[in-house]
């Protein structure tokens, strides 16, 4: 091969090895799955935590939160005013002291005259104009499951189901989730963040989401 030819071929040789590195890039960037694809762990904001003094919290705007409803009725709340928060003395490492532990939530629940004056201000910010008596006041992410106690973001006025019957007081089959689910953490069988997870984002939900639709 002549001397000319020898520095053509050296001349093309990195610009063909250039050309393959950037076509090899480009596609592991195209198999990478976008950030936003998967919801990582965890994601329930982190509240103030238990208090030995509680103080009447501040609402949203009255009129600024908007109820949603699933297909068969049952009320959800709005992420916006209602996303949920985590009581940060509960951790995987801790729920034997904390959730698992009985008589816990009872310590560290705030009393009926901070949290009757919240629902109050509550039902303004939902605009709810039922009876109050069959409304809960409820932690979206119960204590239980360790939801913080009075941090807004965790309270929302929990209208009745579809089939309450008037009068008959707050009982509502969210009561019926957050206890099979606090059993599958404390029985191990379900990751603690998972259940947090999926009680607030869908309550009626939450049970097929960690993959025990069954509540066992």
């Amino acid at each position: 091969m002549s001397a000319r030819a020898l520095l053509a071929v050296a001349l093309l040789l990195p610009l063909a090895i250039c050309g393959c590195s950037h076509q090899n890039s480009k596609s592991i960037v195209q198999a990478t799955p976008p950030q936003s694809a998967a919801r990582p762990a965890g994601h329930v904001p982190v509240g103030p935590g238990p208090s030995g003094t509680y103080t009447v919290q501040q609402q949203p705007a009255p009129g600024s939160c908007h109820y949603r409803k699933t297909g068969d009725g049952q009320p959800l709340p709005d992420p916006a005013c209602t996303p949920g928060a985590v009581n940060p003395k509960v951790s995987a490492n801790t729920i034997a002291d904390t959730i698992c532990r009985s008589g816990y939530t009872s310590s560290i629940r705030p009393p009926a005259n901070v949290t009757d004056r919240e629902k109050d201000a509550n039902a303004k910010s939902y605009a709810f104009t039922g009876p109050l008596r069959d409304a809960e006041y409820d932690h979206l992410v119960s204590l239980e499951l360790g939801g913080d106690p009075d941090d807004p973001r965790n309270l929302w006025v929990e209208p009745p189901s579809p089939d309450h019957r008037s009068g008959s007081g707050p009982t509502n089959p969210k009561d019926t989730v957050e206890n099979q689910l606090h059993s599958l953490v404390c029985g191990g069988k379900v990751a603690l963040t998972a259940a947090q997870d999926a009680i607030a984002t869908d309550w009626t939900t939450a049970l097929a989401t960690v993959g025990h639709p069954g509540g066992k």
